[in-house]
């Protein structure tokens, strides 16, 4: 019987190829990252190249609605992706569909520094364009790395494993501050450039449109560094017995990249007798709450976790990191701002990654999402209450007064207890909850309700958190409720996912099939004289 076969992947000690299947699967996620967050480094820039007007006396920036293109089209993309690919990788298998999303990575990732045109908006439009399909490849990523990770594993770390795939995106992220930095720091000195309130045309060379391109384009090299490894990979044991029915190769399949010593016979399963589909009452019973749980979860987290960009520009500011675009060149500003991205990521966002790949499998995933979102809650409520006391008054160079120290530790400790909580937990549980034939599946559903979020964080509270007074908003956007309001709402928003994570069953300890409720279906073996057995080397 194919449980048979496959106890002996939730007994496999662990291994070297279980690293090197990290290492695969997780390079994919360092470049995810990379991609969708060294935007932020340059959208300064873009605005500076493209969009600068002399009569108005500032810096160059991006209009509202161009700025939310370039920054949301690629989380549309990933979103589309995550539906799409995780379908797919059900339908196909995830080693076929797997390269195909590296293979997208790599060539949107080089094409988006060369868009072309000659004008700002030709220019936008094919970055756009290109965007749009790196997140599209980006989206299959996600169902399909975790769950390739999910069946390699062992049941003991199986938690451990799944979240150090995901704890690459906090490389990715701190790579794309480093890239940029060092970019920026190259140009800057074999280009000088006088500050803007000093020569506004002269404070942007003409060799600053490289910056952006060579940043985008570097993304492209630690894909393509994998793409080989990646499609050595066999396919996973559990996607070949339970889906494919074919035990004989799950066996074999095992015994090249493991030390399992495999016996020769194999049965093969003709089908389970009760193979639910995904749009059917028995799902629904068995797991539609989960699935609804999942959804969630991911939803209200991503919400919080991309709406750092609110109050970012105000830690930034707060500790002189970044001062008043006039005050800088478009270079300068850049290099400034990578260098405040990649602080953040070390001091933050990387070691809260890493306290859950240490943790998750003594502590269990429901506790420390449980955990995670209330002292996410918490730490946003105490940043909203008393946020214009702690922030101080407004001033030519950001803000004076204030109490800058306690609102920089307030805001660490939120997205710390992010990555140490549901940023890593809502993409681990859903890749264990869910049988084989729509484990990829399901695992998309909740990525992309992930980036719906997503998307409502960066936009709609990017709208929300202007000031109620016209005179106050940022250039281009019409008033809002304010970012007290809009941090208050986002507090009710964690207390909303730490409320839903009651839905989602703990998965510590388990394995695959006794979660998805496979050990449960009645399986039909086709003629064969046994079984195959399989002893631990």
């Amino acid at each position: 019987m194919a449980l048979e076969v496959l106890s002996a992947l939730d007994k496999a000690k662990t291994q070297w190829y279980h690293f090197t299947a990290i290492l695969i699967a997780g390079m994919g996620f360092f470049t995810d990252a990379y991609d969708l967050f060294c935007i932020s480094t340059v959208t300064k820039l873009l605005g500076r190249i493209y969009y600068f007007d002399p009569a108005s006396g500032k810096p160059g920036s991006l209009p509202p609605n161009v700025a939310a293109a370039v920054t949301g089209v690629a989380f549309c993309g990933t979103l589309a992706g995550q539906l799409f690919f995780g379908w797919l990788g059900d339908k196909m298998g995830r080693k076929k569909v797997y390269g195909i999303t590296l293979l997208l990575m790599v060539i949107c990732s080089i094409a988006s520094g060369l868009s072309f045109g000659h004008t700002a908006k030709s220019v936008m439009t094919t970055l756009c364009f290109f965007r749009f399909w790196l997140g599209f490849g980006i989206g299959g990523d996600y169902p399909l790395s975790a769950t390739i990770m999910s069946e390699y594993a062992n049941t003991k770390t199986r938690g451990s494993f799944i979240a150090a795939v995901f704890a690459m995106q906090g490389f990715g992220i701190l790579a794309g501050g480093t890239v940029s930095l060092i970019v920026a720091a190259a140009f800057r000195k074999a280009f000088p450039a006088p500050i803007f309130s000093v020569n506004p045309v002269a404070s942007t060379p003409p060799e600053a449109d490289f910056v952006w391109r060579l940043i985008f384009m570097f993304g492209a090299l630690p894909a393509a560094a994998t793409f080989y490894s990646r499609m050595k990979m066999p396919e996973t044991a559990r996607y070949t017995a339970l889906v494919e029915g074919n035990l004989k190769q799950a066996a074999k399949d095992m015994s090249k990249v493991l030390e399992l010593e495999v016996g020769a016979e194999a049965a093969k399963i003709q089908g389970a007798t009760n193979k639910y589909g995904l749009f059917t009452g028995a799902f629904a019973r068995r797991h539609g709450l989960q699935l609804l749980g999942t959804t969630t979860t991911w939803f209200f987290l991503d919400i919080a976790f991309y709406s750092q960009n609110l109050f970012q520009k105000d830690v930034f500011t707060a500790v002189g990191w970044l001062k008043n675009g006039k005050t800088m060149s478009a270079l300068d500003e850049v290099y400034k701002i990578s260098r405040a991205q990649t602080l953040i990521a070390l001091c933050s966002t990387v070691p809260g990654y890493w306290f859950t790949v240490a943790l998750i499998d003594r502590m269990g995933r429901f506790t420390i999402q449980i955990m995670g979102f209330f002292f996410m809650t918490v730490f946003m409520f105490a940043l909203a209450i008393p946020y214009n006391n702690l922030r101080g008054d407004k001033c030519p160079d950001g803000y004076c007064g204030g109490h800058h120290m306690t609102f920089i530790v307030l805001y660490s400790l939120t997205f710390f207890f992010a990555n140490f909580g549901p940023n890593a937990t809502t993409f681990i549980v859903p890749a264990e909850l869910f049988p084989a034939r729509l484990r990829s599946t399901c695992h998309g559903i909740s990525a992309a309700a992930g980036k719906a979020g997503a998307i409502v964080g960066s936009f709609g509270f990017l709208y929300a958190s202007q000031s109620t007074h016209k005179a106050d908003t940022e250039a281009g956007y019409p008033p809002g409720v304010g970012i007290r309001t809009a941090l208050l709402l986002l507090g009710g928003c964690n207390a909303l996912g730490l409320i839903f994570t009651f839905l989602v069953p703990e998965t510590k300890g388990r394995s695959l099939e006794d979660l998805s409720g496979e050990n449960e279906e009645e399986m039909v073996a086709a003629p064969a004289p046994t079984p195959p057995s399989i002893q631990q080397v």
